[in-house]
């Protein structure tokens, strides 16, 4: 579903963010992005949301190669990907159902499938009874899962989770990654750039580490390798 072919990046300033990265990613795969901060992980992100271009290689995200995209293009292809933040991101204004609606809102849903989507997402996260909330009547956890709730309304093949625990406290987080496993069982590959040594150590997933901007280590059964 995701291949990276030779790919490297270069920015202005002279930073090579990835140097000569090839990697594969199957369609139900759940992946642990690992390494130090700066080691090319956000980057490689970005290349598939074709926020970025690679200076080198190519991006195939469902057969097509990403940078190719024409402009009216990059919607329909980031309709496909969801992202789940560190911080959230939530709108402060808007409740937790207008805050999962606004995202089928950007790309054109109807009111119709608003109203049957956005249910489904928050009974998916267990918001259901929480969507009338404002962000900031909600603890931590339930602001992440309202932002998984957003991340998955459009149904997308692909989700970028990136450091989803990390403002969390550990019973929250290992309740968030249930239920990141859950939307993976449902047929959804998930890609989670992660520190979480302890979460990535206990579930044993696909594990590719980068250093430096370089593919390190890919391991189908993988641990964190980082210390901790």
């Amino acid at each position: 579903m995701v291949h990276f072919y030779h790919v490297s990046k270069v920015y202005q300033n002279g930073v090579k963010a990835l140097k000569d990265v090839t990697m594969h990613i199957s369609r139900g795969d759940f992946l642990f992005l690992v390494g130090p901060s700066g080691a090319g992980k956000t980057t490689l992100t970005k290349l598939l949301l074709r926020e970025e271009l690679p200076t080198k290689g190519q991006v195939i995200f469902c057969g097509k190669n990403v940078a190719r995209l024409k402009p009216q293009e990059i919607p329909l292809l980031r309709r496909k990907i969801g992202v789940v933040f560190q911080d959230f991101r939530l709108l402060p204004k808007k409740t937790v159902y207008e805050n999962v609606a606004f995202a089928l809102e950007v790309v054109g849903g109807s009111g119709q499938i608003i109203k049957k989507r956005v249910p489904e997402a928050l009974e998916m996260v267990g918001l259901a009874d929480k969507q009338k909330m404002f962000p900031s009547q909600l603890s931590g956890g339930e602001q992440q899962r309202a932002g998984i709730a957003r991340a998955i309304v459009n149904r997308p093949l692909l989700l970028i989770t990136d450091e989803p625990t990390g403002n969390l406290d550990p019973k929250t987080s290992w309740e968030l990654i249930y239920l990141l496993q859950e939307i993976n069982r449902l047929g959804t590959t998930i890609i989670m750039a992660t520190h979480a040594w302890d979460i990535v150590n206990a579930l044993k997933k696909r594990v590719v580490a980068f250093s430096g901007g370089q593919m390190v280590r890919d391991e189908k059964r993988g641990v964190y390798g980082y210390g901790g």
